[in-house]
């Protein structure tokens, strides 16, 4: 009998999975490891200190600029390495060398502590995974016989592998010495006392570096794994000449309203969906007389994972929601979803049944706003210049959202609302709210797309 890797899908299925547990394993306790290394979330690093005016110091931060190199990563695969990487190497070979030197990247940055060499690992690491998430699309589309059929279902292993990349940490961020001061009797005791007994303070902050240890095994992994992968050769130069200028052409896009007015509401969602990473974390494990909810460490991160289960239970019906809704009112759904949720953060943190809870609207934001936007400049924008119009979205979603928010989020958060010990997380977490719902206003007023075609998945209403 074949089994399910060794099949055509079933290992673009195992190549999805690997290639997103890497990136969530490190992503979601990063913000709150930065701080226990003792890097500044205000002031650049010695070295460049003279030389960065007093007005750029919130964007060279040591924390912001470690933060940084995954979205500056992706705005530079935006104009240089994606397409680079995609005429000039065989796919499958480009993602094994990605996976084995930045696999090497970010398992080193679980074994230093020191400004430079940590942020030269981050960012060798970013600018070497961020093309292979294009990469691996391209592996995909190229070896499916009904691209429309099949992808989404290979896709999905991707959520299933972020997923899967947060349980091991319920095993390992626990307190060894207080599970054997309880000395359980059986596996069953054993197990109740392991689940109950996480780390947490700076013991757990110090335990975070084994999140980057797993993010470059499962790298190191999938760097191996890489060579059983279908042969996907470069694309010759005619097939991609026409694509040079190509994301020229979609910035000329940015001329008519409705792409504009979609273009910078994304940047807005994507910087208070990054908002939810960068003080979620903190969030979860911060104990109730610090405003947190007090969540064991190691229950954090799958509680974190509750939004991609209910990612994938949303992107079933995204279709036909967008039937019945269209896509402005989808999207504004979306973006909603992070206001709310936010605002239970912002009253009910003492009720950790409310925020557990609230953890869905996380994969109804996803897939209602940033998912409808992929397929709508799908629909919209011309077949010539649609990867590319893709990636100019990329650069907010990945980039310039992310960019702002992973700047100024870990000061406001360590510096601006916390005082004594404690964080004012109340009027902290009402700030992405009211952009959020401010975004969602934007779009329901000045969004007005075209008609659309007779086949468009959102022609019902706009």
């Amino acid at each position: 009998m074949t089994s399910p890797s060794s099949s055509p899908k079933g290992r673009l299925f195992l190549m999805m999975v690997l290639e997103l547990a890497i990136w969530g394993a490190w992503l979601p306790l990063i913000f709150g490891y930065l701080p226990s290394l003792g890097f500044s979330p205000t002031e650049p690093p010695a070295l460049l200190a003279p030389f960065v005016p007093d007005f750029l110091k919130w964007l060279f931060s040591e924390q912001g600029m470690i933060l940084n190199a995954f979205p500056v990563a992706a705005i530079i695969g935006m104009f240089f390495s994606n397409q680079y990487a995609d005429r000039h190497f065989a796919a499958e070979r480009f993602l094994a060398f990605s996976h084995l030197v930045g696999g090497v990247a970010i398992l080193g940055c679980g074994f230093v502590h020191t400004f430079w060499p940590f942020f030269w690992l981050m960012f060798v690491h970013c600018v070497l995974y961020v093309p292979t998430i294009s990469i691996t699309n391209s592996i995909a589309f190229a070896n499916m016989k009904d691209a429309q059929k099949e992808f989404g279902l290979i896709r999905l292993g991707g959520t299933i592998g972020w997923i899967l990349a947060a349980w091991p940490f319920t095993f390992i961020l626990v307190d060894w010495a207080k599970v054997a001061a309880a000395h359980p009797q059986g596996v069953v005791a054993w197990f109740d006392i392991v689940l109950k007994s996480g780390l947490t303070g700076e013991a757990l902050k110090a335990a975070t570096k084994w999140t980057y240890v797993v993010a470059g095994v499962v790298s190191l992994a999938l760097a191996a794994f890489s060579f059983t992968l279908p042969h996907t050769p470069p694309k010759t130069k005619a097939e991609g000449a026409s694509e040079n200028l190509a994301w020229l052409e979609a910035l000329r896009l940015l001329k008519h309203p409705f792409v504009l007015i979609l273009w910078l509401v994304t940047f807005i969602d994507s910087f208070v969906h990054n908002c939810y990473f960068n003080w979620t974390g903190s969030f979860l494990g911060a104990a109730p007389a610090a405003g947190g909810v007090g969540i064991p460490g190691n229950w954090i991160m799958p509680v974190m994972t509750i939004g991609q289960v209910a990612e994938i239970l949303t992107m079933l019906i995204l279709g036909v929601t967008l039937k019945k809704l269209g896509w402005r009112r989808t999207m504004i759904i979306g973006i909603l979803g992070h206001a709310a949720r936010f605002a239970v953060y912002a009253y009910f943190p003492q009720s950790p049944g409310a925020i557990i809870a609230v953890q869905i609207l996380h994969g109804i934001c996803y897939a209602f706003f940033f998912a409808t936007v992929y397929i709508f400049v799908d629909a919209y924008f011309p077949k010539d210049v649609r990867a590319s119009a893709q990636g100019l979205f990329n650069v907010m979603i990945l980039g310039g959202g992310a960019l702002l928010a992973n700047s100024i989020c870990p000061r406001l958060i360590q510096q601006t609302y916390t005082q004594a010990g404690s964080t004012d997380f109340k009027h902290l977490f009402l700030l992405p709210a009211f952009i959020g719902l401010g975004a969602a206003l934007v779009l329901l007023l000045f969004f007005h797309p075209p008609a659309p075609r007779p086949d468009d998945p959102g022609a019902t209403s706009h």
